[in-house]
């Protein structure tokens, strides 16, 4: 195989876990390496759709990694990523094993597939004190004036913005680069699902986790343990059922929103996928309504 890795990516709902799995039992020897900003953390299983059924095929239980590593409440970031994945992915290696790196998340995936040499950024306080009060709209337009913004969950929030502008303004005064080459090989497919029927299976899979996996409840259990600032922090799933468990927004109000959020991530994420296309990643598109079997066979034929 002419690859050091192969990666599955795709938008929420797409089935990219489920084929990673399915891929993985296939080849035998296969161990999948999460890419996933929310699902390292342990408890956060329904909002983050953990799916951990999808890694038993057929009985067999495939090996999964960057899951449940980090508690609730929690600031997971990018650079502890790139210390976890590199780890994990010597070990997989070194076992003779093939690592299947599998997610959502495109900022995660890029930083691996294009080697970005990441920092750990220390807190600068007159910085932070500076740029306290600033509106949103403001500290976006900040962020602007050192990098372009390919990734809008930089500016989901001042606390995010602010922490982004932390981190560029370092960059800037420590004269960091912040990508290392070379890069690992990567055979990466994309999960190419209808734009109609991904925001079908978005709202399926949101009123399934409301009224059969009981989300509302998990989210209950962690405010017992975590501030609701801190779970709002992870956006999505747990910054509206929060909201709504505060009796900030209403149960419909809640529902509504969050679905519009969702859709809007989806679209995000389709959009950073192909920005990564621009910048030079080969993504070999598979559709997501193929049978199983087929979208396994395709993939073992790109391998070789």
């Amino acid at each position: 195989m002419q690859t050091d890795i192969i990666t599955i990516l795709g938008p929420t709902a797409s089935g990219k876990t489920a084929l990673a799995a399915h891929l993985a039992a296939k080849l035998g020897n296969a161990e999948i390496i999460s890419a996933d900003s929310r699902q390292v953390y342990r408890g956060m299983d329904v909002g983050t759709g953990k799916d951990l059924a999808d890694y038993t095929v057929n009985g067999m239980e495939i090996p999964y990694h960057l899951i449940d590593i980090a508690d609730a409440g929690e600031k997971y970031n990018l650079f502890q990523y790139q210390q976890d994945f590199w780890h994990t992915y010597y070990n997989i290696i070194g076992r003779g094993c093939i690592p299947i790196l599998c997610g959502g998340t495109g900022l995660y995936i890029e930083s691996v597939l294009k080697s970005y040499k990441m920092v750990p950024v220390p807190e600068n306080p007159a910085l932070r004190a500076g740029l306290e009060g600033q509106s949103l709209d403001r500290l976006t337009e900040i962020l602007r004036g050192y990098k372009t913004l390919h990734n809008t969950t930089d500016v989901d929030t001042p606390k995010r913005a602010i922490r982004a502008i932390e981190i560029q303004e370092y960059y800037r005064q420590n004269h960091i680069e912040e990508r290392q080459f070379p890069q690992v090989r990567s055979l990466t497919i994309g999960v190419n699902i209808d734009r109609e029927l991904r925001r079908q299976k978005i709202t399926d899979r949101l009123h399934k986790r409301l009224e059969e996996e009981h989300m509302v409840d998990e989210v209950r259990r962690l405010l017992e343990k975590v501030a609701p600032e801190d779970l709002i922090y992870y956006g999505l799933e747990y910054k509206y059922l929060t909201l709504y468990c505060i009796g900030r927004l209403s149960y419909d109000e809640m529902v509504r929103q969050l679905e519009i959020a969702i859709h809007q991530f989806a679209k995000r994420q389709m959009t950073w996928f192909r920005g990564m296309e621009r910048r030079g990643t080969k993504i070999h598109w598979i559709d997501a309504m193929l049978p199983m079997d087929k979208k396994v066979q395709l993939i073992m034929e790109m391998m070789g």
